[in-house]
């Protein structure tokens, strides 16, 4: 009997549905979301004659725990966009009723009909997965470093302006350990010279006359000001995000340096390095989301699509136009964009592509997409070869690059 399975996954627990070949619910259970449920689960399958070779599983997700286990238990997994499942919802009823069971049967049956038009979970190593959870974890650092940053900014404003006056990026050192020593308004206008300059020496600034003499400046200037029991309050809280930051600062340095670390080893990351305007990070960022399965994208356009760099037509009677892809990795088309961005003043013949498209009335960003969908038609061309990027070829004219077949796929 071949079967397929459906899991609706939560967090406390998880609905499965399994379905025969005819369409019919054969069996029904919620499990834990530990060892013991996925133990259950096995024994679900295999009493109904299921084998992790013949029995393909369709989960909402693609970084679930159960996910892992059924990977290297060997099944076939089947990652389903949720938008999909809300679309196969509505093809047996419009009211709009919904339940996690009926979900885990919707899943069974999406395999059961339309197995070819769904994506497998990619056969990503486990280098590349750790390679993935460290740049992943590093960019969500930096983006709530940002977002502390911004709450700081905030109660500047609310209290302190002359804060962003002396210091109009908080992100630098010197500001972090000025701002922590005079957290007030009167707290900066006590400030001695001698003392911010042993507060200067100590963020890394030395003998820098003119910084000094601005600084004190901007903290002493006539300003509006809050009542001292407010001011107090505001300044408490300063001192509190001012430590979250520095503590930030801490773990995005950390992450950085092990990513490093770990993409350095992989395979793959000399022929990512290899390209201009690809660092460290960005390179770890590109490998974290396309992952090193090589059978993943069978050409450039898949690729382009996955990271929403190629553009998408929408046409209806008289209506034609194309638009910019929203549904996208977003976190690979983040990347790309800066890549793109980068190639500009690494690379003459990227420039020329982006002088090209904004002489054709294009604005900025959507120039430096369909830059950024030049380069990873041929970055799709050098991992797929297993060879270095050569700036020359990426850019030589169609029959310039003949003689390499493919490679015009760039």
């Amino acid at each position: 009997m071949n079967l397929t399975v459906g899991i609706d996954w939560a967090e406390i627990h998880h609905d499965v549905a399994l379905m025969n070949t005819e369409g019919l619910e054969i069996a029904r259970a919620r499990i834990d979301t530990g060892a013991t449920g996925f133990v259950e689960l096995l024994a679900l399958i295999a009493e109904n004659g299921g084998t992790a070779a013949d029995t393909p599983v369709a989960i909402e997700t693609d970084k679930n725990l159960i996910v892992v286990a059924l990977s290297d238990a060997g099944f076939t997994v089947y990652p389903i966009n949720p938008r999909a499942v809300a679309r196969y919802r509505e093809r047996h009823g419009q009211a709009g009723g919904k339940s996690d069971p009926g979900d885990a049967a919707i899943l069974a049956n999406i395999l059961r009909t339309d197995r070819d038009a769904h994506r497998t979970l990619p056969s990503t190593t486990e280098h590349a997965r750790a390679v993935k959870a460290l740049a992943r974890q590093h960019q969500e650092a930096l983006w709530a470093l940002h977002q502390t940053l911004s709450r700081l900014r905030s109660v500047f404003l609310e209290f302190y302006p002359a804060a962003l006056q002396a210091f109009p990026n908080q992100k630098h050192k010197a500001a972090l350990v000025v701002l922590a020593a005079a957290p007030t308004p009167t707290a900066g206008r006590a400030l001695t010279r001698r003392r911010l300059v042993a507060l200067l020496h100590r963020a890394g600034r030395r003998n820098d006359e003119n910084l000094v003499n601005q600084i004190l400046a901007d903290l002493r200037a006539p300003a509006l000001t809050q009542p001292p029991e407010v001011e107090n309050a505001l300044g408490h809280a300063v001192t509190g995000l001012l430590g979250i930051v520095a503590a930030m600062h801490t773990a995005v340095e950390s992450l950085e340096k092990e990513l490093g670390r770990v993409f350095d080893e992989h395979p793959l990351a000399p022929i990512l390095t290899s390209v201009p305007g690809l660092g460290t990070v960005l390179s770890a960022r590109i490998l974290a989301e396309i992952g090193d399965d090589t059978a993943r994208f069978t050409s450039p356009a898949g690729l382009r699509a996955f990271a929403g760099t190629a553009p998408i037509t929408r046409a209806s009677g008289r209506s034609h136009y194309v638009k910019a892809r929203k549904v996208r990795n977003k976190r690979l088309g983040d990347a790309c964009h800066w890549w793109a961005f980068s190639m500009l003043t690494k690379s003459a013949g990227a420039r020329a592509h982006y002088d090209k498209r904004r002489a054709l009335g294009e604005r900025h960003n959507a120039a430096l997409r369909n830059l950024a969908n030049k380069l990873l038609g041929r970055l799709w061309w050098c991992l797929q070869r297993n060879e270095p990027w050569d700036d020359s070829i990426a850019w030589a004219s169609p029959s310039a690059t003949e003689s390499t077949s493919t490679s015009v796929a760039a």
